[in-house]
């Protein structure tokens, strides 16, 4: 058994686990449900800057990297919102996360950088998009023929 043949999978479940937080983050801050924006339990006001801007960036990022499809984009535009929301709204209170109550923002941040530059997955709908070259088909049906019955 080799070590990497869970890292595709273990990838696509990271992947989906981070997009489905970061899609209920932005719904909630939308329309007020899962107890809201900030638990307050109300919507943030439409067209408001950067509040609800930031949530639908959160609620279309997290649901493209949750299904996988332009999962590159998305993370990186994600990362980025979050690297904004930081350094704007957390940094200024205090240097650190702890102090600063940004660890949310920091943790989103590099979980869709890591995203962005590991790809989906196996388990994504980028995959299905992806034509796959010779080597790859070559190696598929090699390990395929490799496997005892």
């Amino acid at each position: 058994m080799r070590a990497d043949r869970f890292g595709g999978p273990a990838l696509s479940l990271f992947r989906m686990v981070i997009g489905l937080l970061f899609l209920t983050h932005g719904l909630a801050s939308l329309f007020g449900v899962f107890g809201g924006n900030r638990g307050s339990g109300e919507p943030v006001p439409l067209g408001q800057w950067p509040g609800w801007w930031a949530a639908l960036i959160q609620a279309l990022c997290g649901a493209l990297v949750l299904v996988g499809l332009f999962t590159r984009p998305a993370a990186l535009l994600a990362s980025g919102s979050m690297a904004y929301a930081y350094f704007v709204v957390h940094q200024p209170e205090a240097l650190l996360p702890l102090r600063n109550h940004g660890e949310l923002s920091v943790l989103f941040c590099w979980s869709f950088l890591l995203i962005a530059v590991l790809g989906p997955g196996n388990w994504a709908l980028d995959a299905l998009r992806r034509p796959r070259s010779v080597a790859e088909v070559t190696l598929a049906s090699d390990e395929r023929r490799s496997v005892p019955a």
